[in-house]
């Protein structure tokens, strides 16, 4: 099946692109067994008669190259899932914290550049991390909560994926490779169950410009998924993971919905699915929820 998902606010889905949807499939031998709309305008999903997910995937792609919508391609059965695993900076929050934190110490610019890198997969993620957490030596403590509250801004969409998602009893972890001051932060705001991260080391009220070891990285962000689906006792297709950089490939490659947010190219050209238009909310509709399923949240 396929989900066709608009961003209205760019351009709403129309009853024209639906329905000519299938015709466009039909060039590449595949059939329509139906569609139907989740939201007038916004979702529809189309079922089609196609065996191979992955071959699908390729032509949805080709007829959406230059369409202002996103498309997502999965198995008809299983889409509602049970656990959401989500990487934190520039997902479910619009910035990338230590970014934030360097420009408080005047080296955003060097410190951004690195960080583009390292989530394009062209830098180690380790040593990257190591690196730009020493240019934060000496910054005060205090500087991570005014980081916080003047420049962490929830992504759109978050909180109603989350809370629709735990409505309907799945497990929501944040897993990232930043660091605990703000998972923590960011966990109790859109209501996550857990959240894992780095650890900065402090001390005399100062950021020593060392990360307390073992580094999260790509590694420990799949164990985190895998641990976890052993505990639920679930499968890994029963997982919705989320990210937008190269150490959240083998997460997303791991779970049965791996999904590329706004992600890097590297990103994008390897998870199962992709989210380029739209915000977070779209995620529901790819589960098959309609807007009157979702949670109702605080603005």
């Amino acid at each position: 099946m396929v989900t066709l998902i608009a961003n209205p606010v760019k351009e709403p889905l129309s009853q024209a692109f639906v329905d000519g949807f299938g015709p466009s499939l039909a060039l590449h031998g595949v059939s329509v067994a139906k569609s139907f709309w989740l939201e007038p305008g916004v979702a529809a999903d189309v079922f089609v008669d196609f065996p191979d997910v992955k071959v699908l995937d390729g032509f949805v792609q080709a007829i959406m190259a230059d369409q202002p919508y996103d498309a997502v391609v999965q198995r008809a059965d299983n889409r509602v899932k049970q656990m959401l695993i989500s990487d934190m900076d520039s997902t479910m929050i619009t910035v990338e914290c230590i970014d934030e934190l360097a420009d408080f110490v005047g080296m955003k610019a060097e410190v951004s550049v690195i960080t583009e890198r390292a989530m394009n997969g062209e830098l180690n993620f380790e040593a990257a991390l190591t690196e730009r957490v020493a240019l934060l030596k000496d910054l005060p403590q205090g500087m991570l909560r005014q980081c916080y509250e003047e420049r962490v801004k929830l992504m759109p969409g978050a909180k109603e994926l989350v809370a629709t998602m735990r409505k309907f009893g799945a497990q929501a972890v944040l897993v990232s490779g930043g660091f605990t001051f703000f998972t923590g932060r960011v966990r109790d705001a859109l209501g996550f169950h857990e959240d894992y991260a780095n650890l900065l080391e402090i001390e005399h009220g100062l950021l020593t410009g060392r990360v307390i070891p073992p580094i999260l990285g790509k590694e420990a962000k799949l164990k985190t998924l895998q641990d976890y689906c052993k505990k639920l006792g679930i499968g890994t297709d029963d997982v919705m993971a989320v990210g937008d950089g190269a150490n959240d490939l083998p997460m997303l490659l791991a779970a049965g919905m791996g999904v590329a947010y706004h992600a890097k190219p590297v990103v994008r050209a390897q998870a199962g699915a992709r989210i380029t238009q739209c915000d977070l909310s779209a995620l529901l509709y790819v589960q098959g929820f309609a807007r009157a399923d979702w949670a109702h949240v605080a603005a």
